[in-house]
């Protein structure tokens, strides 16, 4: 059941999941990216951060990429915050990465995208927060 609706699927992707690729990260703390992510990292998750505006810098103690093919570590969940035009992009970069589930943040929702990695026997979830689900199931 590659989209994940009901909570333990959702559960079961967050329990297996250690290194979580943040697309669209922000250096301000007041956007969500940014905070979903400071949340995420303080409950153990490894965070790969991309966005090309601030490659090579350091978000959180971590270094920020230029795109999803540069990070060099495994990743296992792709958290998507960029809006949802530019999200069949994010998903050809994170299929050639590789990948287990793919996340769509409120607001970054693309229905073609969800059809499509659902097609292919990818895991999805769309319009659902990761930190309030981490929250919530963990």
């Amino acid at each position: 059941m590659p989209i994940l609706r009901e909570d333990q699927d959702i559960k079961r992707a967050l329990q297996s999941c250690k290194t979580i690729c943040v697309v669209g990260i922000s250096p301000d703390p007041y956007k969500p990216s940014h905070f979903v992510s400071e949340v995420l990292q303080s409950r153990g998750f490894k965070l790969c951060l991309v966005n090309p505006n601030y490659a090579g810098q350091r978000i959180l103690g971590e270094r920020v990429y230029s795109s999803i093919r540069d990070i060099p570590d495994e990743i296992d969940l792709v958290d998507v915050f960029r809006r949802p035009s530019a999200v069949p992009e994010v998903a050809e970069e994170a299929k050639d990465k590789g990948f287990k589930t793919f996340w769509m943040q409120p607001g970054a929702e693309n229905p073609d995208v969800v059809r499509r990695l659902d097609k292919e026997g990818y895991d999805v979830v769309f319009g659902r927060c990761a930190k309030v689900e981490s929250m919530r199931l963990l």
